[in-house]
């Protein structure tokens, strides 16, 4: 018989600063090598790379090796929610810089979460999908209408869901920026991925942040009304 899990080992690994300054920079679902997360951290990439042992113990991180450089990445999406929950109500920290606040700026208008959209323009889409009843509430999560499997199917979605997975299909992820859910979930993760492909969207440089493409606006405005919100300098 297994044990009540243990929260305070989980916490005591999340909550050291250098450590959760690595974790965050790897919301954004990419993987990333030892060095730059000791830049992440500003600690020597020693000092990394003993925290970074002790986060792939603790289940937090895996690990892959290519060549001679060793690349970390979140151990699930599990990890990934559990990071963004405690962003929504931790308490916002002071910021120290003109490129911080452009990084925070950017990062509320559009970012990754783990795999899915967040920030302004990830909740404007779920907040559109569901007026639209192309996804609804039910429970703790959302499930996709009949009209929701044809529309984003036809815009080139992947929208099957293997039974066996772990994973939630479509769940709501409270946004800790907007204080209001985006869609998550594999089905999120598939959204998501297709804007991608679509370059509707586009990762920004050394931050999980992303940039709404001009495409990207008219994509979203025609395909489902969204009324996209003011870009703050992330649309070119």
């Amino acid at each position: 018989m297994n044990s009540t899990p243990n929260i305070g080992e989980v916490a005591s690994l999340i909550g050291e600063p250098s450590r959760v300054a690595m974790l965050l920079s790897l919301l954004g679902g990419k993987s990333l090598p030892a060095s730059e997360l000791a830049r992440a951290a500003r600690i020597t990439p020693q000092t990394a790379s003993a925290h970074l042992s002790k986060l792939v113990e603790g289940g937090l991180l895996v690990n892959e090796s290519y060549g001679r450089h060793r690349y970390y990445r979140l151990a699930n999406a599990e990890v990934a929610h559990a990071l963004e929950s405690l962003l929504a109500i931790a308490t916002p920290k002071p910021i120290r810089s003109l490129r911080e606040s452009d990084q925070v700026r950017a990062m509320r208008y559009a970012r990754t979460c783990y795999d899915h959209l967040a920030g302004e323009v990830g909740v404007a889409l779920t907040d559109q999908l569901l007026a639209l009843q192309l996804i609804e509430e039910a429970d703790q999560d959302f499930v996709l209408t009949d009209a929701g499997r044809q529309k984003l199917s036809g815009l080139g979605v992947d929208v099957n869901f293997s039974p066996k997975s772990r994973r939630r299909f479509a769940r709501p992820c409270l946004d800790w920026s907007e204080r209001r859910h985006h869609l998550a979930g594999v089905l999120g993760a598939s959204l998501t991925k297709r804007l991608f492909e679509l370059g509707w969207i586009e990762r920004l440089p050394d931050c999980r942040a992303v940039r709404l493409t001009q495409a990207g606006v008219t994509g979203l405005t025609e395909q489902f009304g969204v009324e996209v919100p003011q870009s703050k300098g992330a649309v070119h």
